[in-house]
This record gives C-alpha cells, sequence and structure tokens, in this order.
C-alpha cells in the first residue's frame, strides 16, 4: 500500500469535534478533544469512540464505565485546542472550562451546544487506539440548531487548514 495515498484517502473522512470526558467514583477525571466518534446503531442507540490506547483518559473511561459526548460548535475552537493536551480539574472547571455533571457522572461542557451521555458497553482493544462502544443513555440540545444539526458541529478543518489527525 502507497502511504501517502493511505494518509490522504483517511484524511477524507470528515470529522466532528467532541470533548469526551469520563469520571470514575475515586475522583479521577478525563476530558480531551476527539474526532473519531460516530453512531453505531438506531436501537439500542450506540456511539462508537476511538481513543488512543496509552492516553491518561483510556483507562478512566474504561474504569468509570460511562462517558460523555460535548459536541463542539461552530466558534468553539478555543475548547477544542484547550483540550488537545491533559486537563486538570479545579472546582466545577475542567482545562479552564466549566462543566456540570451529567446523569451518569461524567463530566458535560457547560456551554456545548448537545451532549451525549453514554454508559460503556464494549471495549475493543486492538491497534494503537481502542473502540470504545457506548449505549446513549442521556441526550440534550442547550442550542438548537438553525438548519442542518451537523452544520452547527465545529468540524476538524475548522481549526485550520494544517490540522489533520489520522492518516
Amino acid at each position: 500500500m502507497d502511504a501517502d495515498d493511505k494518509k490522504t484517502a483517511l484524511r477524507m473522512i470528515p470529522y466532528g469535534l467532541y470533548v469526551l470526558a469520563a469520571e470514575t467514583e475515586d475522583g479521577r477525571v478525563t476530558a480531551g478533544t476527539v474526532n473519531w466518534v460516530t453512531q453505531a446503531s438506531f436501537e439500542p442507540p450506540l456511539v462508537a469512540v476511538g481513543v488512543k490506547a496509552d492516553s491518561a483518559g483510556h483507562g478512566i473511561i474504561r474504569d468509570a464505565g460511562h462517558f460523555a459526548l460535548s459536541v463542539l460548535g461552530k466558534g468553539q475552537r478555543d475548547h477544542a485546542f484547550a483540550f488537545f493536551k491533559p486537563a486538570e480539574r479545579d472546582g466545577d472547571r475542567i482545562g479552564g472550562h466549566v462543566f456540570r455533571r451529567g446523569s451518569t457522572g461524567a463530566p458535560v461542557l457547560a456551554d456545548a451546544p448537545a451532549a451525549i451521555e453514554c454508559t460503556l458497553v464494549e471495549t475493543i482493544e486492538k491497534g494503537d487506539h481502542s473502540l470504545f462502544l457506548g449505549q446513549v443513555v442521556a441526550a440534550s440540545v442547550q442550542r438548537p440548531p438553525s438548519g442542518r444539526p451537523d452544520d452547527a458541529t465545529l468540524v476538524l478543518k475548522d481549526l485550520g487548514e494544517n490540522i489533520f489527525y489520522g492518516g
């Protein structure tokens, strides 16, 4: 396989941007920007999220047994960049941004246009990323979109011409 063709072809898959967060019963917390997210089933409602296997968040999500995806909206580039690096909790803030506790106990970004909360139902550990499969148990919309819902989501190319992940 030609390495450049593989990289280019995989980068042609469009990605939304989300803040993936979880908290364990003993208070360990993670929040990070992710883009490998997809709906995987209508009934039951399932989403799949790719998470780097050697990241600190990987173990926290696995141990917590639940996670939340806060959908980043257009105009929230600063949020995406804030969670590219490890984020610390300070009161009700993680990485300097306000979070609320979701129904599962997972942190939900307070000013995200929408959020999806899941219980972890399966983990597939292959390659350098694991696939977390979550059953959607709660969803909220703080800012209803005016038009297509997917047009309201911040996407990877909104971060700049030279920002890529994947390939």
